[in-house]
């Protein structure tokens, strides 16, 4: 793809999506429980974190990220270095089972395209919308796994790349 992406190559089967924390600690925090409860082998966070506490939250997990419009990424970027979380700003792409997944924050319409325009990206996964999605444009699935702040019901998704089904967990 180019343009900065860092390209990350693992093999797991289960997913764990989230996006726009927006300084939710305690419910990023209960998200991460569920994902863990779910078996999740890696977690991808779309952005809006805000805060060093929100990034506390995923410390210690195999986690991807990218930040969002929101975010203030000069100073977000290097605590979350610091604490060893692959930071894949501003989009990332991974292959899991032989899918691709390109990741993003989703207010950045001209990247989201590129992934779609991208035959050897199978799933594009975004946040910004604050708005749950599971639909196919063109031949790439786009996925949205809702978010943990400024939404009627707080969401996170798990993706299985072994059976490609994806849920959807609401938090309290």
């Amino acid at each position: 793809m180019g343009g900065g992406f860092c390209k990350t190559r693992f093999i797991v089967a289960l997913i764990g999506l989230v996006s726009d924390s927006h300084g939710e600690w305690l419910r990023t925090r209960e998200a991460m429980k569920l994902l863990r409860l779910k078996k999740c082998d890696r977690i991808l966070h779309m952005g809006d974190i805000e805060t060093h506490e929100v990034l506390d939250e995923l410390a210690g997990l195999d986690v991807s990220l990218v930040f969002g419009n929101c975010d203030y990424v000069s100073s977000l970027e290097d605590y979350a270095l610091s604490l060893g979380i692959d930071v894949q700003h501003p989009a990332g792409l991974c292959e899991v089972d032989g899918i691709r997944i390109g990741f993003l924050h989703g207010h950045d319409e001209s990247q989201f395209h590129r992934f779609i325009d991208d035959e050897a990206v199978t799933v594009v996964v975004h946040g910004h919308t604050h708005e749950k999605r599971d639909e196919t444009i063109n031949k790439t699935r786009c996925l949205n796994p809702g978010a943990l702040h400024r939404a009627p019901v707080y969401t996170v998704a798990v993706l299985n790349t072994e059976d490609n089904t994806v849920t959807f967990y609401e938090l309290d």
